[in-house]
């Protein structure tokens, strides 16, 4: 799932480290960027983007940047993006949650925020699509007479379609008289009536509704180069990369380990959820923690004896990945 988005920010500094930080997540797709209100609207309106970082507190005055460039979008828009406040203050935070925006972030912006925010949009997209078709399923009985009724009617003309290309064919046209008593009704008619029903019957093909399956997303590939050397690892292997000087081993699920000459600020970079910087030297892949142990401070990697340090400096990150746990399918003894 992408989310093509715009800045709209009157600092163009704080243009590039936005934009810096949301090239680490792949599903963040950037379009344009704009630093003023009447670009900012033409590139809305133009690019129809999924996703607005949106600057409310301006240091030029003059750019006109504020909440009422929502108002603006619903004179022009049935569907409105999704829109997250940047900005260095927060006394406008309540003012931005009458205006029904998905997020409030406070500069300088951090890796950790577009995490949350990233999660909370992934979940209300996931919401919404469940209520669009629970409605869809949900007919009243009016309408599913009126449906019973046009499909009734549908295979009715079908059927006279049918029996006029038979007739066609044979050079017999029909013509249609009125209903003859069963005193009138002679042999041939019986014999006639009964060509038609078998032909109804054997020619007429059954439809079937076949449900297209749904798009799977590909799973990322990280690509280790190194002298014409091309090493193509699926990210849902790998277990947590560990810092080695200015190189990475990356450690797999099954036991191996890869050596990359890039520092783990590097991938802390450009790898998108679920992995997560816990420690100067440890980033790991949440989908393999087995447990997290607060007191020690420590991760447990699956079926291995493998422990991960984790730092204070990276305890928030830490103590997100518990919420994500107790917010996904999820048992508490």
């Amino acid at each position: 799932m992408n989310f093509p988005y715009i800045i709209i920010d009157d600092d163009q500094e704080s243009v590039l480290k936005t934009k810096a930080i949301a090239d680490g997540f792949s599903e963040l797709v950037f379009v344009a960027s704009a630093n003023n209100y009447a670009d900012g609207l033409n590139l809305i309106l133009e690019h129809s983007p999924k996703l607005i970082f949106l600057e409310i507190d301006p240091a030029d005055t003059t750019s006109n940047l504020s909440l009422a460039l929502i108002n603006e979008l619903y004179r022009f828009l049935k569907v409105i993006p999704k829109i997250i406040i940047t900005t260095g203050k927060k006394d406008l935070a309540f003012e931005a949650i009458q205006y029904e925006v998905t997020d409030y972030m406070i500069k300088p912006l951090r890796r950790i925020d577009f995490i949350k925010s990233i999660l909370k949009i992934k979940k209300a997209i996931e919401e919404d699509e469940v209520s669009i078709t629970q409605n869809q399923l949900i007919k009243t009985p009016q309408e599913l007479k009126v449906e019973q009724s046009k499909s009734t009617d549908d295979f009715q003309e079908s059927i006279e379609e049918k029996i006029l290309v038979l007739n066609k064919n044979t050079q017999d046209p029909i013509v249609k008289e009125p209903k003859a008593t069963s005193e009138d009704t002679t042999e041939e008619d019986i014999l006639a009536l009964d060509e038609i029903s078998a032909f109804s019957e054997e020619q007429i093909p059954e439809v079937y509704l076949q449900q297209s399956n749904p798009n799977i997303e590909q799973p990322l590939i990280l690509c280790i180069k190194s002298y014409g050397d091309y090493r193509y690892i699926d990210t849902n292997d790998i277990c947590f990369f560990q810092a080695d000087n200015n190189s990475t081993d990356i450690h797999l699920n099954n036991g191996e380990m890869v050596t990359a000459f890039k520092t783990l600020k590097h991938f802390e970079g450009v790898l998108p959820y679920p992995f997560a910087r816990i420690h100067n030297s440890y980033i790991v892949n949440r989908n393999y923690i087995s447990r997290i142990h607060t007191g020690n401070a420590v991760c447990y990697i699956k079926n291995t004896t493998t422990k991960l340090p984790f730092s204070k400096s990276y305890k928030e990150n830490v103590d997100l990945i518990i919420s994500e746990f107790a917010n996904g399918n999820y048992l508490e003894i």
